[in-house]
């Protein structure tokens, strides 16, 4: 490498860290101004009850909540601060994974903005769930197995059993990290006398130490969180309609011009176009094993676009080769040089233009989109009106049927007011018993007008009256209307305590 060449390098890794900063502080002011969504909400109560499980996930999104509100309250911004902050640790080890693997600064530079341009990270880590903390951690995966492959020290296999003990308490997709990596030994001949060392084994032992307690609170609770999760590969009704959604949505997430790249490179890889046979294999098994279960999955269910976040930091790296080492034709050559010029402003401004929808509904002249039900804008001023209910009637609690309202309600009611779901208890084991007294008398029930009044309801308490009628609004839209009746005289128990439907088959 020439000194011009280094100096050019250094000045485009400079200029990078220097750009992911200045997106790292954009992603906090959209943080702290972006109302919480309904599943933020949810995890935030979970930080308040820290466990080793929970009914739907592994417990690291709540830590990552927990260290937030800690650092700025029980605020949006303190929901999401450590986990748009973990973007800084994460940039750094794709980059250093890409720089390794395929020995340039250059490529690793490019995989770091890269990633930080897609919306599957600077949305998926301003919006808090488990995908966010498992992005964090599966850059680490990846640059761990860099690391081993650089140096060929054993000891590195510990920091790989880290890497994937830290995302399996993050989601459950951190599972395939296990077969990814015993393909890569396998297919890749320089690594296969791993297999008869024991040191992987070793780190095989420390993913199962730090993922213990996710295992000890499941047995406590009859595997349900396991049942649920894992039972979503069997196939039950064959619709595989779901596999046309596959391609559009990364196509998004990914942003367009980074999807090009990335699919690109992928195919530049398998062609053994650039890096050497074990850089070129890690990449492609860190994609390809979790894309063939998705596409498993969905033959019978939809997919989530987000559920794709692991594969992200592997799909980036693939990019950045494809941009500076492959040896493409002159067409093909047009393409990478104008999705990288145009890939960063082209993020930006489809961030941007995400989040400004999201809290005003300009974009769409203030009509339905997809943000308006998960994001809670108009939640704050509809929790005063709940409030000014509940305090008229002197109701000790509030009640809601979907997990989601209640989690609002916590989060926007004024602190220690009771709330809590009337079903599905289950997903409130680790949290204190309601106190009894908190259940007698006069209660709120608040639920969506165009339900209509439930048969909970009805089969539950002796008296109902409707007490109010409110609207959630943005701007001038209606997002929803809400109905709430005041209730007493229970027949019986105010809660339903029945078994989730996993322990009922």
């Amino acid at each position: 490498m020439t000194s011009a060449t280094a100096a050019g390098d250094a000045r485009l890794v400079r200029n990078v860290w220097l750009t992911i900063i200045a997106l790292v502080v954009l992603r906090l002011i959209a943080a702290a101004l972006t109302p919480i969504t309904f599943d933020e909400a949810y995890y935030w109560m979970w930080s308040k009850h820290l466990a080793g499980g929970y009914y739907d996930h592994p417990p690291l999104v709540a830590v990552v909540i927990r260290l937030g509100t800690m650092i700025a309250g029980d605020t949006e911004l303190g929901v999401r601060l450590v986990s748009v902050l973990l973007t800084l640790p994460m940039s750094y080890a794709v980059y250093r994974a890409a720089e390794i693997l395929f020995a340039s600064a250059r490529v690793g530079a490019t995989a770091a903005l890269l990633l930080n341009i897609t919306l599957m990270a600077a949305v998926g880590t301003m919006i808090v769930t488990p995908d966010s903390p498992l992005l964090v951690a599966s850059s680490f995966v990846l640059f761990f197995c860099a690391k081993l492959l650089e140096t060929g020290r054993a000891a590195w296999w510990l920091a790989v059993g880290v890497a994937v003990g830290a995302a399996l308490t993050a989601k459950y997709t951190a599972m395939f990290f296990g077969a990814a990596i015993l393909i890569w030994l396998v297919v890749v001949p320089k690594n296969r006398h791993w297999l008869i060392s024991p040191w992987p084994y070793l780190g095989g032992l420390v993913s199962l130490a730090i993922f213990s307690p996710v295992i000890l609170w499941n047995a406590d609770h009859q595997w349900v969180s396991f049942i649920k999760q894992l039972g979503r590969a069997r196939i039950e009704d064959f619709r595989p309609a779901y596999i046309a959604e596959l391609i559009p949505t990364q196509f998004a997430f990914a942003t367009p011009l980074v999807f090009i790249l990335g699919v690109m490179g992928l195919y530049a890889l398998i062609m053994r176009r650039a890096g050497t046979a074990a850089a070129r294999v890690l990449i492609d098994v860190m994609v390809w094993v979790i894309v063939a279960y998705f596409v498993w999955h969905a033959l019978h269910a939809r997919v989530e676009a987000n559920w794709f976040a692991p594969i992200y930091p592997a799909f980036v790296v693939a990019a950045a080769a494809a941009s500076h080492l492959v040896p493409w034709q002159k067409r093909e050559r047009r393409t990478i040089n104008v999705c990288l010029r145009w890939a960063l402003p082209a993020g930006i401004l489809m961030f941007v233009a995400l989040i400004v929808q999201a809290n005003t509904g300009w974009l769409s002249f203030y009509k339905r989109d997809a943000t308006v039900r998960s994001v809670g804008v108009g939640w704050r001023e509809l929790a005063s009106g709940i409030e000014a209910v509940r305090a008229r009637l002197s109701a000790n609690c509030v009640l809601a049927m979907d997990y989601g309202t209640t989690a609002w309600l916590s989060f926007y009611l004024p602190r220690g007011t009771c709330v809590q779901q009337a079903i599905q208890r289950i997903r409130w084991v680790n949290f204190p018993p309601p106190d009894p007294q908190a259940l007698a008398g006069k209660l709120l029930f608040v639920d969506e007008a165009q339900l209509g009044l439930r048969p909970y309801v009805t089969s539950t308490f002796g008296r109902i009256e409707q007490a109010a009628q409110l609207t959630r609004m943005r701007g001038p839209l209606v997002i929803e209307t809400y109905v709430l009746y005041a209730v007493s005289e229970p027949k019986g128990a105010v809660l339903d305590d029945s078994p989730p439907p996993e322990l009922m088959r």
